[in-house]
C-alpha cells in the first residue's frame, strides 16, 4: 500500500491493516519453488521425451522435432483441463504448471470452457482469444524490437 494511501486512513483503517498483516500466514516459499521446479521439470521431461520420439521413432530432425512436439503438449494440457485434471495440478504446483506453454494452452482453453454457455463462436471462439491476443501483440512487438536493436547493432550479419 503507497503511502499516500495510508495517511488518508482513518485510525480505525489503519488498526485493522496492522491487525490482517499480523495475522497474515506465512507463505512456504521454498515449498512452492519446490513444487513449481518439479512439475516444471516433468514437463520438460514429457517434452524431451515427445522430441526424442519424433527423432528416433518418425526420423525427424531435431530442429522439426520442436513443432509437432509443442503440438502434442498443448494437445495434452488441453485434453487435462477439459477434464478438470490441469487446474488440481496447476493449483498445487503454482508457476511450474503456469510457466510452460502447457500453461498457455490451459488459459485459452480454461476461458473458452468457462463462456461456451454462450454459443461457440460468441462465448468459445471470442473468449479464448482474450489471453492470446496480449500475448501475441506483446511477441510480435518484442520481436520488432528485438529485431530492431539487432539490425541497428549490426549483429549478426
Amino acid at each position: 500500500m503507497s503511502s499516500k494511501t495510508k495517511q488518508k486512513m482513518t485510525s480505525t483503517q489503519k488498526e485493522y491493516q496492522d491487525l490482517a498483516k499480523r495475522n497474515e500466514p506465512a507463505r512456504p516459499v521454498l515449498k512452492n519453488c519446490i513444487r513449481a521446479f518439479l512439475v516444471g521439470g516433468f514437463v520438460c521431461i514429457i517434452g524431451q521425451a515427445l522430441t526424442e520420439m519424433f527423432v528416433h521413432g518418425f526420423g525427424f530432425t531435431a530442429e522439426k522435432a520442436g513443432n509437432p512436439t509443442v503440438a502434442v503438449l498443448v494437445l495434452l494440457s488441453v485434453i487435462l483441463t477439459c477434464f478438470g485434471v490441469y487446474d488440481k495440478i496447476a493449483q498445487w504446483a503454482g508457476a511450474g504448471s503456469a510457466v510452460p506453454v502447457t500453461g498457455f494452452a490451459n488459459s485459452m482453453c480454461s476461458a473458452a470452457l468457462e463462456h461456451k454457455s454462450e454459443g461457440m463462436v460468441l462465448g468459445v471462439g471470442g473468449n479464448m482469444f482474450k489471453l492470446a491476443g496480449s500475448v501475441i501483440v506483446f511477441g510480435i512487438t518484442a520481436a520488432f524490437v528485438v529485431g530492431l536493436v539487432h539490425w541497428i547493432l549490426g549483429i549478426g550479419g
